[in-house]
């Protein structure tokens, strides 16, 4: 039997993931301390890993693929298909960026003022090729963790930090001067594996079923009835992918009215169903919109 070879990252991505996956139909079972978790899939094998160290594995074979960031892909410099761009969070409307930051009342301003400094960083080569780039000449170390505090004791000049909103870099009594990089998770194959039509065609059914089920995280199901004199004023309202689906009611001049609508817009919208004519109205949960 076909196999493919799937990496799921460990770490702050790990039970993202494995909800993703059962959003998507596939159910991940993590046991223990085991690297290699069960699917209920006989044709994918999971095994799971750091992200940091994803994008290696897959460009050597050993995994045909994997979730990793951008960001550990370019700082690895890892020869690897992106199959897509996947968006995990549907709470942060943030991007996760990777940023320069200095005390709050240092006298560096820009990155030309870093020149001759240190900078401590788990992204080094990523940060080392971006300063030369720019020809500012900066020590760059790595930094095992807790980098916000190797500003605060004097250990370095500044950091390069991952965030979303900034506000753990700001509680540490520092400041955000410079953009290096916005990241998200991608997918990624193995170049040999993705040439493989079989491996090719099941990536593709694994990035359908994660794309629709992160799209219907947003989304939820709307069903109403409504009397065939008010339809057109509840249509004109009523946003939806398509047209909704609208299905008459036995022996009656009332319709089921059914749509898919954003999350975000239903709070103001149901009055306004219920003001056009609606009553019933049912909101219920989505696992895909594909």
């Amino acid at each position: 039997m076909n196999k493919l070879k799937f990496g799921i990252p460990k770490g702050s991505l790990q039970n993202a993931t494995v909800k993703l996956f059962e959003k998507s139909g596939w159910k991940i079972n993590i046991n223990g301390r085991s690297y290699f978790p069960d699917i209920n899939d006989p044709e994918i094998e999971c095994a799971i890993c750091r992200a940091q160290e994803m994008s290696r594995y897959v460009e050597s074979g050993t995994l045909d693929g994997g979730l990793t960031g951008r960001d550990w892909i370019e700082e690895n410099e890892s020869d690897v298909v992106v199959v897509d761009d996947l968006v995990y969070s549907k709470v942060s409307q943030n991007p996760a960026r990777w940023v320069l930051a200095v005390p709050a009342d240092s006298d560096i301003k820009s990155i030309e003022d870093l020149k001759g400094k240190k900078i401590a960083t788990e992204l080094v080569n990523y940060t080392k090729r971006y300063f030369q780039d720019k020809n500012i000449d900066v020590k760059v170390e790595f930094s095992w963790g807790a980098t916000e505090a190797k500003v605060v004791s004097g250990l370095a000049d500044a950091i390069v930090e991952v965030t979303e909103t900034g506000s753990t870099i700001r509680a540490h009594g520092l400041k955000i001067i410079h953009e290096l990089m916005q990241t998200n998770t991608r997918l990624i194959a193995n170049r040999e594996s993705y040439k493989d039509p079989w491996k090719k065609a099941k990536f593709e059914q694994i990035i359908l079923l994660l794309k629709g089920a992160l799209r219907a995280e947003n989304m939820v199901g709307l069903k109403m009835n409504v009397a065939q004199k008010n339809v057109e004023n509840v249509i004109s309202i009523l946003p939806s992918l398509n047209a909704p689906t609208v299905a008459g009611l036995h022996n009656s001049d009332w319709v089921s009215l059914e749509t898919v609508v954003d999350a975000k817009t239903v709070r103001e919208l149901i009055p306004k169903l219920i003001y056009s004519g609606a009553q019933g109205i049912i909101e219920y949960p989505l696992n895909k919109v594909i």
